[in-house]
């Protein structure tokens, strides 16, 4: 470890009654947010089956429906009295850590709760076309047995095809089709203005279509998406890798993983993923498809990580540190969700013994309970204290830089586990809001091609060690360091995680020039908040957020008149 930052060294911090309060968060936790959501996780099942007996002509038209209400709501607001528009979606319902602060000033809301439905699965363009609130838990449930998926399918049940085109989303396979948004064939949007339009990468909306990305819904409703389905088999058979060193070592592990050194392209996974667990050690686990045929072989060993009483996932996998490099086969949907139970690493701290046998064995059939719930047990004192005390965020940066941003968190956060997982970020025809670094196709390095830029979504999803052994520890501070890191690292934030960004900074680390273009052109000023606005910490007045909008309008007339 010689060559990464050693951890500050703070003082003992003194326990205080929120200490106690987030001790015993696992009595809400088991006693109400585990049972109500068994019933909300039961009826979202009876609405999938009652949806999927509808034929695909019924469901378009009650689409076609839903979205003339959307436009009739549009067309009530009025600019003078009634705040910007957002959805009418509870701000606890999102499956993000950012407090939905937006949501407290007056605002004109206007209801998408039914957009929930798959409107149809076309086998032979082999394109999904589906509505904003479906789930990936929905996708592959309805795909797996047909044996297709997204190409892009993000572990978590309760994410949305809409958050993940807004917002971001990623897999184990975004190293071969990039994040979730890439794969996008076409969307459907609802303009401020209420006329609605068909955004392909090729047609008179192609503008609209790169800006939605990252946009988090502030340039119009999305309200359908065609998404690219790619074949797939039964089985992931999966081999884990251990690696002990320095996490410069860890890092080039985790790249050699998936970016063969000799450039043959057959050894490229078709599933990639990296826990770091210390900076000493690490498993990478590199998955491919497997029909059932295979997998049934004698010798080969099926793990089935979908039953309620396995081990979660993330501490079944850190087992190759003992065991040594190991192979099995899982069942893909399994696979796929194999981090849900557990919400990654997350369940440990609300219900710290619900690894142990007993309770999977007992209680594991009702896990995860559904965040949103988490988030109305919590309370403002618990959710301030995560603030300060508690790290959750996603980065993305160049996949050379990786190891600098392991050596840089282990000095400032010393979050443990940290999740990899590779991404193609693509050069686009257009400047959107996140972009590979200039002139990295001169380079070449490991994993880069002549149209896109190996990244890596590196996640910090847990209590740092300062926090762990009762240390004084600055939360807002530590992520604020960490944003600055990735503006000189040409790196990005997630934007559902707790933001610290001044609006200058934030507009250092994201481009906002096409986003901003496609906001005049399409209306959304004045309509919509703006991208910084909504992600910004803390509540906004309805003078503030008119405010905000007026010099927006100013700004963006001069840039007008200027081009």
């Amino acid at each position: 470890m010689a060559d990464s930052q050693a951890p500050m060294v703070r003082p003992k911090r003194k326990k205080v009654l929120v200490d106690y309060l987030v001790l015993f968060r696992w009595i809400p936790a088991i006693f109400i947010a585990l049972p109500i959501s068994a019933l909300i996780y039961f009826c979202i099942y009876v609405g999938g089956i009652w949806s999927a007996t509808k034929s695909e002509k019924r469901r378009q038209m009650e689409h076609e429906e839903n979205v003339k209400k959307v436009v009739q709501r549009l067309k009530q607001r009025d600019p003078k009295k009634d705040g910007l528009v957002c959805t009418a979606r509870k701000p606890w319902v999102v499956v993000g850590m950012r407090n939905v602060d937006y949501k407290r000033a007056r605002r004109f809301e206007v209801d998408l709760s039914a957009f929930n439905n798959i409107l149809e699965i076309d086998t032979e363009k082999m394109v999904a076309k589906v509505e904003p609130l479906v789930s990936m838990g929905q996708m592959t449930k309805v795909t797996c047995p047909m044996n297709l998926s997204l190409a892009v399918a993000p572990e978590f049940d309760d994410l949305t095809v809409g958050g993940l085109i807004n917002s971001y989303g990623i897999s184990g396979s975004s190293h071969i089709y990039g994040l979730f948004s890439d794969t996008v064939v076409a969307m459907e949007v609802v303009l401020a203005d209420g006329r609605v339009v068909r955004a392909t990468k090729d047609n008179e909306h192609s503008d609209l279509f790169y800006a939605m990305p990252w946009s988090q819904g502030t340039i119009g409703f999305l309200v359908s998406a065609e998404i690219k389905l790619i074949p797939i088999k039964e089985y992931m058979r999966l081999t884990y890798t251990p690696v002990r060193g320095t996490l410069k070592e860890i890092a080039q592990a985790y790249a050699d993983s998936f970016v063969p050194r000799d450039g043959d392209r057959a050894k490229v996974p078709d599933f990639v993923e990296g826990m770091v667990y210390s900076s000493s050690e690490g498993v990478m686990m590199t998955g491919v498809y497997a029909t059932e045929e295979e997998a049934k072989k004698k010798g080969n060993k099926i793990n089935r990580v979908g039953w309620w009483f396995k081990p979660w996932f993330y501490q079944y996998a850190e087992t190759a540190l003992k065991r040594g490099e190991f192979v099995e086969y899982i069942p893909t949907r399994e696979y796929y969700h194999r981090h849900t139970r557990s919400l990654y690493w997350e369940a440990k701290l609300i219900i710290p013994f619900g690894d142990q046998f007993w309770f999977r064995f007992l209680l594991g059939w009702l896990m995860p309970p559904k965040i949103s719930l988490l988030k109305i047990t919590q309370g403002e004192a618990i959710r301030n204290y995560y603030h300060d005390n508690h790290v959750i965020q996603d980065v993305l940066v160049p996949l050379h830089k990786v190891s600098d941003v392991l050596e840089f968190a282990h000095g400032e956060l010393e979050v443990y586990p940290v999740w990899l997982c590779p991404h193609r970020l693509y050069k686009l025809p257009v400047k959107t809001m996140v972009n590979p670094e200039a002139g990295f196709e001169q380079h070449r390095r490991p994993g880069d091609t002549s149209y896109s830029q190996m990244y890596t979504d590196v996640g910090f999803y847990y209590a740092p060690g300062a926090a762990l052994r009762g240390e004084v520890f600055n939360g807002a501070e530590a992520v604020r360091k960490l944003e600055q890191w990735l503006i000189a690292n040409h790196g990005y934030q997630a934007q559902y995680a707790v933001s610290e960004l001044t609006e200058k900074d934030f507009w250092r680390m994201f481009d906002g020039s096409h986003y901003e273009r496609c906001r005049r052109k399409y209306n959304a000023v004045g309509t919509f908040m703006s991208n910084y606005y909504k992600s910004k910490k803390g509540k906004k007045t309805e003078k503030e957020v008119l405010q905000a909008e007026a010099e927006a309008a100013i700004r963006e007339a001069a840039d007008a008149d200027a081009e």
